[in-house]
Parts: structure tokens; C-alpha cells; sequence
């Protein structure tokens, strides 16, 4: 695991650089607010690191330039000072965590592996099949760079079949998984979402993702 680590004090540096080594971690340094965006930019870390005092470009406006240009490197801020407003406009700015210094070296420790493990969630809460992405936790849904509005159910629908790219399931089993086991199973309510779905996801598209294997039921295939 590879981090950032933008800090202007050399005996933090030294501290900190040498225990996160020393516990496995790949560490790179800047010792000012505009290196450290400049190698933000161009590296590829897991984790940022981001002091708000620094020379040249404080930490908020480092954040918010990131934030800005698209970056989602998980960020944890590290100040001086125990102020709710530095806090509050750090966090509101996009960074992830908040450290107040002096603080435990093992604190630090599990802030980051907490912030690891968000991510690495926040990440497997993306489905992808061919071009459409939906997003699990804000249940986004998109063909490209075209949002496409679902209805509860029919986000159920189609998610259930994006976990289980390319495979075949019967109208019972898709009843089953997102209607339940207590629906009707003589309804054609299968059929009708498959239906509205296709009017959403396929119909305005070149490349169809939904489809029907006669005498079986259907599928989501990129």
C-alpha cells in the first residue's frame, strides 16, 4: 500500500515516515502544499496523508483542488488544532478522516485502516456490465455518461441480475430474489419490468444488455 505523506515538519516526517515503513507501507513525502499536489496528481497512492498547515498551499485548498480535478484518494487530514470549524470545512471540503495532533501513533494506525476498508467497500459498490455502472449506495444509475432514472422496483430487478453477469434465471427465481417468496408466481410482473427496464437500459442504445433465452427467461450481458 503506497502513501502520501504531506507534511512540512521534518521530525513528524521522520516519525512517521519510519513507523508506517516499518509496519509495511510504502511511504512518499512533500514538504509543501503545491509538490504535494503535484505528485498527487501524477502517483498513484492508496492513501493520502495531508498536514493543513503547509507552506505555499495549505491543506483545505490542496483537498479542494484534488476534490475538484476528480481525484478520490481516500484523505486524511492531520492539524494542530482542535477546532470544530477546521474540522467541519476539512471534511466539507472531501476529506475522509481527522487527526488532531500530537496524536498516538497507533491511532493513526487504525484511522488508516479504517479509511482502507471504506474504500475498498465503497469500491465493491459499483456493479459494472459493459457500459452501464450502477452504484449501490447512492443508487446511481448509468450508461455511459447518461444517468438513467429507475423506479425502486426496477432498480431491485436490475441489480439482482448485474450481481450474476451473463447468467440465465427463470422468471420464478427472479420473482423469488426481488419480489419474494410469498408473490404470486402465475403474474406476468416479470415480464412487465423486464419490459420497462428494456425501455430504459436498451432502447436508447445501440448495444442491448438484457436478454430473453426463449423457453428459460433472461439475462444481463455486456
Amino acid at each position: 500500500m503506497k502513501i502520501l505523506l504531506v507534511e512540512d515538519d521534518k521530525h513528524i516526517v521522520g516519525f512517521l515516515k519510519r513507523g508506517l515503513e516499518e509496519e509495511g507501507y510504502v511511504v512518499e513525502v512533500a514538504s509543501d502544499g503545491e509538490e504535494g499536489l503535484e505528485l498527487a496528481r501524477d502517483g498513484e497512492f492508496d492513501l493520502i496523508v495531508l498536514d493543513i498547515l503547509l507552506p505555499k498551499v495549505d491543506g483545505f485548498e490542496v483537498c479542494r483542488r484534488l476534490r475538484q480535478a476528480g481525484n478520490t484518494t481516500p484523505v486524511l487530514m492531520l492539524t494542530a488544532k482542535d477546532d470544530v470549524e477546521d474540522r467541519v470545512r476539512g471534511l466539507d471540503l472531501g476529506a475522509d478522516d481527522y487527526l488532531v495532533k500530537p496524536f498516538a501513533f497507533e491511532e493513526l494506525l487504525a484511522r488508516i485502516r479504517a479509511l482502507m476498508r471504506r474504500h475498498r467497500n465503497a469500491e465493491g459498490a459499483i456493479l459494472r456490465v459493459g457500459d452501464l455502472t450502477i452504484n449501490l449506495l447512492t443508487r446511481e444509475v448509468k450508461r455511459g455518461d447518461q444517468v438513467i432514472e429507475l423506479t425502486t422496483r426496477e432498480f431491485e430487478l436490475l441489480k439482482f441480475l448485474a450481481h450474476h453477469p451473463g447468467r440465465v434465471f427463470t422468471r420464478t427465481q427472479i420473482l423469488e430474489h426481488v419480489w419474494g417468496y410469498d408473490f404470486e408466481y402465475s403474474s406476468n410482473i416479470v415480464d412487465v419490468y423486464i419490459k420497462y427496464l428494456r425501455e430504459k437500459i436498451d432502447r436508447p442504445f445501440e448495444r442491448k444488455l438484457i436478454h430473453t433465452v426463449r423457453g428459460v427467461g433472461y439475462k444481463l450481458q455486456g
